[in-house]
């Protein structure tokens, strides 16, 4: 309750310049609170006791479990399989912001999270690099640069230096990328044609607003296989489009992947 949720940039909208920008990470957001890590969800996320140990207390955190680029899946095994015997605190380095007084800008919280963790959790946990956006400019020459990485990195994060924390979607936060992508909850399934007769053709899928769309593309054909097991009633997945018509409908959806570290209860039932 009360994170910050980004909006997708628009270069028409927003200018910039001045806000702090960082490479958007490729992990499971967490939240270090009351002596506890929390997943975006409100579920605890159970980590080994030096992992635990490195976090500042009395002192809230808020970034990825990270464990490199192109490696989300690998975060979500790792934090599902808290009872076998890879710990989490092993694997994944939490890059972070964090909020001292109420009403204090970003850049005073990033400073009171440095002075808090300390140079002995850097093993563990790490306050993110950021660097002032000179301009729009500036934000395409580092999303090229980031994206020509191997593997890629999956986009920018650009955040307003001056503001406090607020909690829900706003444009203190915005997340630049070359596609747009959205999560939406699988309200159905559609029979495949043609090739795919007998295993999925599309996801019947709403999103947060109720818009209802079809993603049929980005599946293996082990994916259309096992579609009711990997993607039963009620699963929140995330898809990639080129841009939202005029009705409201995302333009050539794709699927990307399943989103367990997202609650179900922000779409309509």
């Amino acid at each position: 309750k009360g994170v910050m949720l980004a909006h997708s940039w628009d270069e028409g909208k927003v200018n910039p310049k001045g806000y702090l920008m960082s490479e958007k990470l490729d992990g499971m957001r967490a939240i270090w609170h009351d002596g506890s890590l929390w997943s975006r969800a409100g579920n605890i996320i159970v980590a080994p006791a030096f992992f635990l140990a490195a976090l500042p207390k009395g002192f809230k955190l808020d970034g990825e479990l990270f464990l490199g680029r192109g490696r989300f899946s690998d975060v979500m095994s790792v934090a599902a399989a808290i009872a076998r015997t890879k710990p989490l605190g092993e694997m994944c380095g939490t890059s972070s912001s964090t909020r001292p007084p109420p009403r204090a800008a970003l850049t005073e919280r990033l400073a009171a999270a440095r002075a808090a963790l300390g140079e002995g959790a850097g093993a563990v946990v790490q306050v993110h690099p950021q660097v002032v956006c000179e301009g729009v400019e500036h934000v395409y020459k580092e999303l090229d640069r980031i994206l020509a990485l191997d593997p890629p990195a999956e986009g920018l994060m650009l955040a307003a230096s001056n503001k406090p924390h607020r909690g829900g979607r706003c444009n203190d936060i915005l997340k630049v990328k070359k596609f747009h992508t959205q999560d939406a909850k699988v309200a159905g399934h559609k029979p495949g044609k043609g090739k795919h007769v007998g295993r999925l053709g599309a996801l019947e899928c709403r999103l947060r607003s109720g818009q209802r769309f079809d993603v049929g593309s980005g599946f293996s054909d082990a994916d259309r296989d096992a579609y009711q097991a990997n993607y039963p009633i009620g699963t929140i997945v995330e898809f990639r489009y080129f841009e939202i018509t005029d009705a409201g409908v995302p333009r050539f959806p794709t699927f990307v992947r399943v989103r367990p570290d997202v609650d179900p209860s922000e779409f309509p039932a």
